[in-house]
């Protein structure tokens, strides 16, 4: 794992402008959240702001850099962890980027399903495979990659190495009768094909926040985002 090069990454504009594209979806006040695989952090923080949050992380190296500019419960495990909640213990859970690297998704996400009340909400942001694709193609001009992933092969993330790519159906049917998806949004569909030279123009974020904001539901343009971000409601 690069650690440093993701502490280097949350702090480009290319960066921050995925975590407000992603915090525009969750405008939670006054929930118990559970942040599960919370990384460095950075979501738990903000979340915590107006919500009581609890963050359970298995990487000891991530957890010496937590961000915590607002309060928050901080647990290192994983999977495991969930155990200690009551049924019915959280109105929200995130699990951002975390399923991509995970061995035992159906079980996770049935925890989910067990720790979330009735009517309660699972934000999962994940990869999606064909926004890698034009991603490879486009701005890294590695066309060798791209025929690679379009025949099925796994993808490998430059900080965290190799990701078990999924789809929103997969998704779906892990979770089960349970849940019911209310939405999925595309993020990073036009500025992961831009130069990195002009993410750093004044203005560039703001921009770009608009563009992706207004196109993220619309499918022509969501079913190339490199990530996908997924709203479930507990049944």
């Amino acid at each position: 794992m690069n650690l440093q090069g993701y502490l280097d990454y949350i702090n480009t504009p290319w960066g921050k402008l995925f975590y407000r594209l992603v915090w525009k979806d969750l405008p939670f006040r006054g929930k118990r959240i559970l942040d599960f695989g919370c990384g460095f952090g950075v979501t738990a923080s903000r979340m915590a702001a107006q919500n009581q949050v609890t963050a359970v992380e298995p990487n000891g190296e991530m957890l010496l850099h937590t961000v915590r500019e607002h309060p928050y419960t901080q647990i290192a495990g994983g999977a495991e962890a969930l155990a200690q909640f009551a049924d019915g213990s959280f109105d929200v859970i995130l699990c951002h980027n975390v399923l991509e690297y995970a061995t035992e998704r159906e079980a996770i996400l049935r925890e989910f399903g067990r720790l979330l009340k009735v009517g309660g909400v699972l934000s999962v942001v994940k990869h999606n495979p064909a926004g890698k694709v034009f991603h490879k193609a486009v701005f890294e001009n590695n066309t060798e990659e791209a025929l690679a992933l379009l025949r099925g092969e796994t993808a490998v993330s430059v900080n965290f190495g190799e990701v078990k790519e999924y789809t929103c159906e997969e998704l779906a049917a892990w979770c089960g009768d349970g849940f019911v998806t209310e939405k999925t949004v595309g993020i990073r569909m036009f500025y992961g094909l831009q130069k990195n030279e002009w993410k750093c123009e004044e203005g560039w974020e703001d921009r770009l926040f608009a563009l992706e904001s207004a196109a993220g539901e619309l499918p022509v343009f969501r079913d190339v985002a490199f990530f996908h971000h997924v709203l479930l409601r507990r049944k």
